[in-house]
């Protein structure tokens, strides 16, 4: 099956009589990009940890084929490896596992106990395999399944290594901004370079050279292995994951979901182009700028469907994973992470600082008129308040509440997921306004309307206040997952991030427009009135 998009059926998406439906964002083609590897065909085989697919890329025409999809037998593959046999090696990052896949589609466990597993490497058939985390351990494998041999431990944050010509495993080092080098047969390492960008992949050229891409400052580096002098290949933009050769030609993949090919000069030719992984909460500021949450990356939406980053993973003060977002004042916003924390975050002053914190798992979030935060948090079934240090509960005992939104005169709805309904929040209970929904997700109010979404029926409804008059703006939106399958919900990553569930956010612009994130095809959706 071929693909020029993640999501099978986009252009059903349609809007109601009196209103139009357009694409603020492009939709993205990937599930983010993470780890590469160059197929015994020839192609790219993009891992995709947010979707756990795993897409094959040709690198003269850019046509996309799925290898596995998002309910395949692969839980969020970071990296890729292939044997002399053509078989496709990944590790699963957040379950902490080591898989094969064979030429003919038989899905095997190799190794379950790798908690972070990331990094993995082929050579001359023998299998390795690490874990990228503080105290990491790095493995050889049976690749049926037998013992394994420890190869180093204690390594802090090991990426994606590589075998050099040398027979000597290069390693990225994360936390100390290193790149290593040890025998696979064990004993101490080396230092290779030192002072880099945040590497977190070696791959190297035909003439021995490591050429290492810098995940915080989006270098690609070329390094001499015996001096540890660098050149710089390409200055690209932050958030670079991975690397791989077909031929002489370099490509490059990064975290939102590029992939490109490097140039001489420091060129690049986009292979695919950049996109949204999620893309998850939707917040407007004072000024109509449209703020857009999506995991590790979050952006404003620019001119002609750009998306200009805001904030980004190894950026100083970003307030982690982001869910929930909803405006604070001018430069200022209040989010919500994966880590069950709210946080009020200053992007331009590279600061965070910490509302509320110690939650499970937090969905939407917004802010009262008398500067009050409020919050879900679905895992607990809870709505909470937060002001002045302190917090308490409007809300209890509700089954996986998301989305939230404020009146004018301070009234807080939430929209409770697992129950389809949407309800009012005061003093411990909930009162019903809506009900017989399927899934409502993203909420939000303007002029005396509620909004909301529903990601089981895939439609934009709207009603008065008190829950009448209620009406359909849109269908068919692509939201939650392609017709007929299952996303699969991706865990915590070890200490570093909580689980990485989805989030449909909405937000209402002055003019009428209803802005919803398109989650199942990584794309912004506009809809409009027609007059």
């Amino acid at each position: 099956m071929s693909t020029a998009s993640r999501f099978a059926g986009p252009d059903k998406a349609q809007a109601a009589e009196g209103w139009l439906l357009e694409r603020a964002t492009r939709p993205s083609r990937l599930f983010g990009a993470n780890g590469i590897r160059t197929g015994p065909d020839g192609r790219i085989y993009v891992a995709q940890v947010p979707g756990s697919a795993v897409t094959a890329i040709d690198p003269y025409t850019g046509e996309a084929q799925a290898i596995i999809a998002i309910d395949g037998p692969i839980t969020s593959p970071d990296d890729i490896a292939f044997d002399s046999a053509g078989n496709m090696f990944t590790t699963e990052l957040t379950i902490g596992r080591i898989s094969m896949l064979t030429p003919s589609g038989k899905y095997h466990v190799i190794d379950d106990d790798m908690p972070v597993a990331n990094p993995i490497t082929i050579h001359e058939d023998r299998l390795f395999a690490g874990e990228c985390r503080m105290g990491g351990r790095i493995f050889e494998l049976d690749r049926n399944g037998g013992d394994r041999r420890l190869v180093m431990d204690d390594v802090p944050m090991p990426n994606a290594f590589e075998i050099g010509p040398d027979g000597k495993l290069y390693i990225p080092i994360m936390a100390t901004n290193e790149i290593w080098r040890i025998d696979p047969a064990g004993g101490p390492h080396e230092v290779v370079a030192g002072d880099l960008g945040v590497p977190d992949s070696v791959k190297f050229d035909s003439k021995g050279r490591i050429v290492s891409t810098q995940v915080a400052s989006g270098q690609v580096l070329r390094i001499d292995p015996q001096s540890g002098e660098s050149e710089v290949l390409a200055q690209l933009g932050p958030g670079l994951d991975n690397c791989t050769f077909v031929g002489e030609r370099l490509f490059v993949s990064s975290i939102p979901g590029d992939l490109v090919e490097v140039l001489a000069n420091g060129n690049v030719r986009p292979l695919v182009e950049h996109g949204l992984q999620w893309p998850m909460g939707l917040a407007l500021s004072p000024d109509g700028g449209l703020f857009i949450a999506d995991g590790g990356f979050d952006y404003m939406l620019g001119a002609g469907g750009a998306l200009d980053v805001v904030g980004f993973l190894f950026a100083p003060g970003f307030p982690g994973f982001t869910r929930g977002v909803a405006a604070s004042g001018s430069g200022e916003w209040v989010t919500t992470n994966s880590i069950g924390a709210v946080m009020r975050w200053r992007p331009s002053d590279g600061e965070s600082e910490q509302i509320s914190a110690g939650h499970d798992v937090l969905y939407g979030v917004a802010t009262a008129p008398d500067g009050a935060v409020i919050f879900a948090d679905g895992a607990a079934g809870r709505v909470l308040r937060a002001k002045d240090g302190e917090s308490d509960e409007l809300a209890s005992r509700l089954d996986t509440p998301m989305g939230v939104a404020v009146d004018s005169d301070g009234s807080v709805y939430a929209s409770e997921s697992g129950g389809g309904r949407i309800v009012k929040c005061a003093g411990g209970r909930a009162e019903t306004v809506i009900e017989g929904l399927g899934e409502p997700q993203g909420i939000a109010i303007a002029d005396g309307r509620l909004y909301a979404v529903d990601v089981e029926s895939k439609e934009l409804i709207r009603c008065d206040i008190s829950g009448r008059g209620r009406e359909t703006l849109a269908s068919g939106l692509p939201v939650k997952a392609p017709p007929g399958m299952t996303p699969k919900l991706l865990g915590a990553v070890g200490d570093m991030s909580g689980p990485m569930v989805p989030f449909c956010g909405i937000a209402v612009a002055e003019d009428g427009t209803v802005y919803v994130a398109g989650d199942a095809e990584g794309s912004v959706l506009a809809i409009r009135p027609a007059h």
